[in-house]
């Protein structure tokens, strides 16, 4: 038998990243992320896994991003018993990370179920809670970088920094085959940081491998060049064209890693009185508590000292608690609150959103990726108005994105980190990235490595890995999803955008007789009639 390799997540979409090993001994995960994004994507969440989680035999994470690790509690909870191999630094953030998931998840069910009472219709259920998620916790196994280790027989596998955030790691396999001298040679990159990226060096890995799993989330982006000083001086003049007496600058930013490095521009860009203080809101628990585990292992990170030193800035405030964060509608100076969820899909920035989204007064900046379908995407890509919970809003408040804090590195970047690799025997997959990213980076790839050479899974599909190249078995099972129902907008932001649009209509229509037509037509529409 030779090993088969399935994308069950992260197949031309940027969540859900998720792959399985499966060999002669036995099989493993590398990752088991929450999808994230269009509904249709998101009620891949709730239902069964595609395989037996008790016949797993270990778990590699790559690192503690919830669309990487946001699914481990719920594989626990239906019967994985294994070990889950991860660096220190991630098994520390996803003891923050996990349970946070958890409360979001009850918060979020609460308030559904609410508005499910009163539609009537059927209640859900959070996919996992803190019992899942202690026990989650307590399989945890860190491994060191570069020390290899035995996920199961027949299998060694080494971690390498990937330089995308604290912890992150690509993962190398050395994976034996019965009746072959030398072992098959894979390398799974995880996410990959940019060039000179804040707080992390350059990612690492090995060379000359057989098979690579390469991420492509910017792969039809090539970013310039940016030093740390023309970042800050990007991230001043965004905070000063913000800048009105009675508004604020709302950032959405992820938890872990996005919100320290904004806020450790923020505070040195004050220090050095390129800004004027400005209180600068946490407003996010897990924020807090991330903030405190880099703290702690700040000889991990460059510039771990400094990074310290500006924490302790009187200009720097976190919100703890629900009445905390609930007061900071009552501000009434300028002020900049950085709130989770980064994509705006949940946590305390629909709140925020809520607040502000609909003032000229108020500006609202993305410094991280937005993935098709989710709110930020939508407002990162102009939406007139929008809906938030089942409210609808206009949006009034500046739109702003800074590309320069991304956690992933571009097309350029990507390429030369394959071509590091070299020799690479036989096919490189292309992984999380939407259909335009991954259709480009592969573009770009084609004459180095050939077009055939260049594989782009979609979701479920599985391949036979051997000593002379891939290869899709006879027997495939279908997959969860058509390739078209991935990484695109769905029916549901049709509908939502629908209801937008006709509420626009009947605004804009002053005439009491021509909204009586309009509302005629949409019945007959409804009805079946031409």
């Amino acid at each position: 038998m030779f090993p088969r390799l399935t994308f069950h997540g992260a197949a031309r979409a940027v969540t859900g990243s998720c792959y399985r090993l499966e060999t002669q001994h036995g099989a493993l995960l590398i990752d088991c992320g929450m999808f994230q994004g269009p509904k249709t994507e998101k009620e891949l969440n709730y239902r069964p896994f595609p395989f037996q989680p008790a016949d797993l035999q270990g778990v590699i994470l790559t690192h503690a991003h919830i669309d990487h690790a946001g699914l481990l509690p719920k594989l626990v909870r239906d019967g994985f018993k294994g070990a889950i191999h991860a660096t220190p630094a991630t098994a520390d953030l996803a003891a923050v990370m996990l349970p946070d998931s958890a409360h979001i998840q009850a918060t979020e069910v609460r308030a559904l179920n609410r508005r499910k009472a009163r539609a009537p219709a059927e209640e859900v259920e959070p996919i996992y809670d803190g019992g899942h998620v202690d026990r989650t916790l307590a399989l945890f196994r860190p491994q060191d970088y570069g020390q290899w280790f035995g996920p199961l027989p027949g299998v060694r596998a080494r971690l390498w920094n990937a330089g995308h955030m604290l912890g992150s790691a690509s993962v190398e396999l050395e994976v034996a085959l019965s009746g072959h001298k030398h072992p098959l040679r894979l390398l799974f990159s995880g996410d990959l940081g940019p060039a000179a990226k804040l707080l992390h060096p350059d990612p690492e890995a090995p060379t000359g491998l057989d098979y690579v799993i390469c991420e492509g989330t910017y792969g039809d982006a090539d970013r310039p060049a940016t030093t740390e000083a023309e970042r800050r001086a990007r991230l001043r003049d965004e905070v000063r064209a913000a800048m009105h007496p009675r508004g604020a600058l709302i950032i959405p930013s992820f938890a872990v890693e996005r919100a320290q490095e904004v806020i450790a521009d923020l505070m040195q860009l004050m220090d050095e009185g390129d800004l004027a203080p400005i209180p600068v809101h946490v407003d996010s628990p897990l924020a807090l508590r991330a903030t405190q585990v880099f703290a702690r292992h700040k000889g991990e990170i460059e510039g771990g000292r400094r990074f310290r030193e500006l924490l302790g800035s009187k200009n720097l405030h976190f919100t703890q608690t629900v009445e905390q964060s609930m007061a900071l509608d009552n501000l009434r100076d300028f002020h900049i609150v950085i709130a989770a969820s980064g994509m705006c899909e949940a946590g305390r920035i629909r709140h925020r959103l809520k607040t502000w989204l609909w003032r000229d007064e108020a500006t609202v900046l993305f410094v991280g990726y937005q993935a098709e379908g989710t709110l930020g995407r939508i407002l990162r890509d102009g939406a007139a108005s929008v809906r938030i919970q089942g409210e609808v809003y206009r949006v009034r408040a500046r739109i702003r994105a800074i590309d320069s804090y991304s956690g992933h590195a571009d097309a350029g970047e990507l390429a030369a980190w394959l071509a590091a690799r070299a020799p690479i025997a036989h096919e490189v997959f292309l992984t999380h990235g939407e259909e335009a990213a991954l259709k480009a980076l592969a573009e770009r790839l084609a004459p180095e490595y050939g077009a055939s050479r260049l594989l782009r899974p979609v979701l479920d599909e599985v391949f036979e890995l051997t000593p002379a190249g891939a290869r899709a078995p006879e027997e495939r099972p279908p997959p969860r999803l058509r390739p078209d129902q991935v990484g695109r907008l769905d029916w549901h932001n049709e509908v939502s955008k629908l209801f937008l649009d006709i509420n626009d209509a009947l605004a804009q229509t002053a005439d009491a007789k021509r909204r009586n037509v309009l509302i005629r037509r949409l019945r007959r529409a409804l009805e079946g009639e031409e």
